[in-house]
């Protein structure tokens, strides 16, 4: 371990959805603790807190670590390879025919996930407009919705009227390749090596303890005991290696994101 105590702690900011859990864990109950300032709220937010230097890293959405041409702390973070469940696109026309998209615009790498699947599969740049996250709302407002994180799981998908698609599995069927959704990252000349044991032994510790964190969390999000362990067990990834890193280069690549990163 090349991680060392020091007087002042790291100011961390992570988003605040189920998803991000095992990762902040040992941050949040683990002895990991002991060495953060830990904020925890929505994926745009904490891509401002990082731009804005309240936080030193953040758990940020891809699409802004591009933009900001953010220096990432490998590793882990948060990505699927097929099927996410947090990620949904619901239209009331179809497909095609989208010409107006309501979007939760938590997380600016969930929108332009979405703008690459619809321009891709078919064929249609739709105007986006941001709303809140609240299904039925969006749909009087627009042909199309995107709901994000939490609100998404509490989506009850067999009830619903609306034709939906999973981004995550649209993804892997364009690309064949994981998606990333989130890095640790901040600003350039960070103590990377330092950060890297920092975060990974977090998650480390909650990756031990899944079942905890899962017994604790799933009432409080509004979702039943077997959403959130499937969806922690199958549907989230969180080791970062060479295949979703080729994942996260052709989404940069494809969302047209490439000058700003540092890849």
């Amino acid at each position: 371990m090349r991680l060392k105590q020091t007087t002042a702690k790291y100011r961390v900011g992570a988003v605040g959805y189920l998803n991000t859990t095992p990762l902040v864990w040992g941050m949040l109950h683990g002895p990991q603790r002991d060495l953060v300032d830990l904020s925890l709220a929505i994926p745009a937010i904490c891509a401002q807190e990082v731009e804005d230097g309240a936080t030193q890293i953040g758990l940020v959405p891809v699409a802004e670590v591009a933009r900001q041409g953010l220096e990432i702390v490998p590793g882990v973070g948060i990505s699927c390879l097929g099927a996410v469940r947090s990620i949904l696109l619901f239209s009331r026309v179809p497909w095609e025919k989208i010409r107006t998209l309501a979007a939760d615009s938590s997380s600016r790498t969930s929108v332009q996930l979405a703008r690459v699947i619809l321009r891709e599969r078919f064929g249609v740049e739709p105007r986006i407009t941001a709303y809140q996250p609240e299904l039925d709302a969006m749909m009087k407002q627009a042909d199309a919705a995107l709901i994000i994180g939490d609100p998404a799981l509490r989506v009850d998908l067999h009830q619903t009227s609306y034709e939906w698609l999973d981004l995550g599995d649209e993804w892997f069927r364009l690309t064949q390749l994981p998606f990333v959704f989130a890095m640790w990252a901040g600003k350039p000349k960070l103590p990377v090596e330092e950060l890297e044991d920092l975060t990974r032994a977090s998650y480390e510790f909650g990756k031990a303890r899944l079942t905890e964190i899962i017994a604790s969390e799933y009432a409080q999000r509004g979702i039943s005991h077997e959403l959130a362990d499937e969806y922690l067990r199958r549907h989230i990834r969180f080791e970062i290696g060479p295949q979703e890193q080729r994942g996260l280069e052709t989404f940069f690549e494809l969302a047209r994101l490439t000058e700003g990163a540092r890849l």
